[in-house]
């Protein structure tokens, strides 16, 4: 559940809202990371163990006797039973019908500035990616042009049914990352080649062995693609140091290698070729 949803759905307890307001040295979360405290319930984190146990015992006792708000300054130490070494400035304040207001608004800008992704193919590794994907700040969409593939999915999931999935390639925002993973080897190498010749794409992602890599390189070329741009394809998908094919590793391992991509500050590196053989 959200913070906003949180907030609505316990708008009639009291509830404080614990804020990290700033960071220094090595810490659990970062700056701006939030969570609500009721009497008997939490949503969200500022990232476990003694100092997020020490707020919500702060929290609470604030509720039950109606103290007012406080900005805690916590150094990270043996004092407080966590080896980060860092220290954190804290707020903890009583939550308003305008503090929640103020939360549903930045949940809904922050939700709006989350990086795109888009998967193609709803085969058993496009589904098993999704899944993954679903719970971290990504908006995910997953395209197919078969029909009834699509069920069972998380509703942070959006499908999309398109007879030509090449045109969703076209209607995609700047900075999107395309995963491609469709049931047809000649539906990869168009949606491919069409993501990497937008030029503004955050990430374009193949699935694939060698062989199938170097028939794309030869077709990229052949139709007048830059052997410059190749190197902007990610492929395989998720790297090519663990052998496991399985829909749910391969997933996984993709599923990071966005994360280090779209929010990280290192790039995955490009052009690597590998085993995966498509299990879409």
């Amino acid at each position: 559940m959200s913070l906003a949803a949180f907030l609505t759905a316990h708008r009639h307890e009291g509830i404080v809202l614990v804020h990290i307001e700033g960071t220094a040295g090595s810490t659990p979360r970062e700056a701006g990371a939030s969570m609500a405290v009721t009497a008997n319930a939490i949503a969200g984190t500022i990232g476990g163990g003694q100092l997020e146990f020490h707020c919500i015992d702060r929290a609470r006792h604030m509720l039950s006797e109606k103290t007012p708000d406080q900005i805690l300054d916590i150094p990270l130490g043996p004092q407080m039973g966590q080896c980060c070494g860092g220290r954190v400035r804290v707020s903890l304040k009583h939550c308003s019908a305008s503090e929640a207001a103020v939360m549903a608004a930045r949940e809904t800008a922050e939700a709006a500035a989350r990086p795109s992704v888009l998967v193609f193919g709803a085969g058993h590794t496009g589904r098993a990616l999704v899944k993954a994907l679903a719970a971290l700040p990504f908006t995910v969409t997953l395209v197919d042009d078969r029909d009834d593939v699509m069920s069972g999915l998380p509703p942070a999931v959006t499908c999309v049914r398109i007879a030509d999935p090449v045109g969703a390639v076209a209607n995609a925002s700047a900075n999107t990352a395309f995963v491609v993973l469709s049931h047809s080897h000649a539906l990869d190498y168009r949606l491919a080649e069409a993501a990497l010749a937008r030029g503004d794409a955050a990430y374009v992602g193949m699935i694939g062995s060698a062989t199938k890599r170097s028939r794309f390189e030869a077709s990229f070329l052949r139709s007048g693609g830059r052997r410059g741009t190749l190197a902007r394809l990610t492929c395989p998908i998720g790297g090519s140091d663990v052998d496991d094919k399985r829909p749910e590793v391969i997933a996984a391992l993709t599923a990071a290698e966005l994360v280090r991509c779209l929010l990280g500050r290192r790039k995955p590196v490009k052009g690597r070729r590998a085993r995966h053989e498509s299990a879409a």
